[in-house]
């Protein structure tokens, strides 16, 4: 897409040794009936027309089939029209089985430069099989013997099985011009190199996933400062505040939100919309379409050279899911930026009130979710997903403010591990608190109310189950030693996965149900998150 092709201002100067001449191509996708059945080719076709993606061509295979038969008892879509309503070219009854007809569509859309371009190819699924083309059948299943021997007869193919006559071997073999092609391609990245060292240098770094050097001191000094400021915002806000920080260092960074920018606070001071217009920015208005705009970041962490960020609700997570598991299955740097966390949203209610999303994301391999507890624990959240390039990372974030935790440097270093001791007491502890989130201040308080009565309490922080999960075993039993088997979790979320830390003789303060439509401060109430029942389930652990 557009903003793949063209690299951000730093990379980019136009000349007859610049990146166009390295960088610059087409992207072509082949698609179905199926897949335009599906919502996402909805979500992406129309916002593709609405930027203007000129180098984007489209087979469509129209066969009419797909695996329960003949589609147009469940598919009458006039999809040419459907197209040019989103702003493409659409070059219609084109015959799939012409290879001079494709050829021809081909070059007609590569002279577009301001429409996609949806090329529609008539084909009969099973060409050349004479009792089963057109059919269902051959979606999925074998032709049979028989059916093989009949269509090469109708095809007049005569070659043993697996074997290649030498004449079309020969014809299909572009080695020789693929090696040309890269030589000539070589030639012209070393004439770049010359003419732009650093904007060249730059470029293979970011084509090579580096971090430029200046991030690793520079977060690490931000994250110290956050330490130092000890302030107080909502994680949403102070996500915001990370990019502010960050983004300046990265120009590869490039993100956007469905429709809820101003309240996921993903744009940042250094942010400039992409628009049909305007190929350069770094931020995308993916209007409503949660599921194309997470498939898309996959898109361009695969393409490489750029790091994306994609951001919505966290309840809203559940449009993308598909999108977020692919991205986890090909282990590509994602970000993913789902705030509103919790039933703190309050009178929003149980429609927009996350409880079981927290556990989805935990049980999904390869991601790595964060949810912390104020500005300082965020900052070092957005750090390790920066730097990540073995999987997605989701950023779980609160809509209300949430008090700074005081830390010592070694606490501050600590975070990144996943779990780490925030408040302790002397000797061995009677009772471990383990919390995330919004809910590490009510545990604070917890924690103290318990050894104002005399009992040894340790609480620790756990941002990140799967970042502790991967510590080396002598770290994991120094914060949650064996032998202390009074265990409290507390989250407001489906809790049963905090069982893997509490044991079956610890206690988990979560959801059972759904939220309700109510001012937050009542919601913790009745659902149980409060200080009171903090102290009282832990006394009973205890007792």
């Amino acid at each position: 897409m557009r903003w793949v092709w063209r690299w951000p201002r730093k990379c980019w100067r136009r000349s007859s040794t610049g990146p166009d001449t390295v960088v610059d191509h087409h992207t072509y996708v082949f698609l179905g009936d199926g897949c335009l059945m599906e919502g996402i080719s909805h979500e992406a076709c129309s916002l593709a027309g609405t930027l203007g993606l000129g180098k984007l061509i489209a087979f469509y295979d129209d066969n009419g089939i797909s695996i329960d038969g003949e589609v147009e008892g469940w598919f009458t879509d006039d999809t040419p029209g459907r197209f040019e309503a989103y702003g493409w070219q659409v070059i219609a009854d084109v015959d799939g089985h012409d290879p001079a007809a494709i050829e021809a569509a081909i070059a007609r859309a590569g002279q577009e430069t301001a429409r996609p371009t949806l090329i529609c190819c008539k084909t009969i699924i099973g060409f050349g099989a004479p009792t089963k083309q057109g059919q269902e059948i051959c979606h999925g299943s074998p032709l049979g013997d028989a059916e093989i021997a009949a269509a090469r007869a109708a095809l007049g193919w005569t070659a043993p099985p697996f074997e290649i006559p030498a004449p079309i071997r020969a014809q299909w073999d572009a080695r020789a011009r693929g090696a040309a092609a890269e030589a000539a391609w070589r030639q012209r990245l070393a004439a770049y190199r010359a003419s732009h060292p650093e904007l060249a240098a730059e470029l293979e770094r970011r084509w090579h996933g580096e971090l430029p050097a200046a991030f690793a001191p520079a977060a690490e000094a931000y994250i110290r400062q956050c330490q130092e400021k000890g302030e107080s915002p909502a994680t949403r806000k102070a996500s915001q505040n990370c990019l502010d920080a960050y983004g300046p260092l990265l120009p590869e960074l490039i993100g956007g939100s469905a429709d809820l920018a101003g309240s996921n606070n993903t744009i940042w001071k250094g942010s400039q919309s992409i628009a049909a217009d305007a190929a350069g920015g770094n931020y995308i208005h993916y209007g409503v379409r949660e599921f194309a705009m997470a498939a898309i970041g996959n898109g361009i962490a695969l393409y490489g050279g750029f790091i994306h960020y994609s951001a919505t609700f966290l309840v809203f997570v559940d449009y993308c899911r598909n999108a977020l598991r692919m991205a986890a299955l090909m282990k590509q740097r994602h970000i993913f930026v789902l705030t509103h966390d919790s039933i703190g949203l309050g009178e929003d209610g149980p429609t927009h009130q996350p409880v079981e999303h927290l556990a989805s994301l935990r049980a999904t391999p390869n991601v790595d979710t964060w949810r912390p507890c104020d500005a300082v624990e965020t900052a070092v959240a957005w750090r390790a997903a920066i730097a990540r390039q073995a999987g997605p990372s989701a950023l779980i974030l609160t809509r209300q403010n949430l008090p700074h935790q005081p830390r010592s440097a070694d606490q501050v270093d600590a975070i990144a591990r996943g779990g780490y001791v925030l408040r302790d007491c002397a000797g061995t502890p009677e009772l471990i608190l383990i919390a995330t989130g919004s809910e590490v201040q009510l545990a604070v308080a917890a924690a103290e109310q318990l050894a104002a009565a005399g009992r040894k309490v340790r609480l620790v922080s756990m941002p990140c189950c799967e970042r502790f999960d991967a510590q080396p075993a002598e770290y994991r039993e120094a914060v949650l030693p064996r032998a202390v088997r009074a265990r409290l979790a507390v989250e407001a979320a489906q809790g049963d996965g905090w069982y893997k830390y509490v044991g079956l003789d610890g206690a988990v303060i979560g959801m059972t149900s759904f939220g309700a439509s109510a001012p937050a401060d009542a919601l913790m109430t009745h659902f149980g998150f409060t200080v009171a029942n903090v102290v009282a389930t832990a006394e009973a652990l205890l007792g």
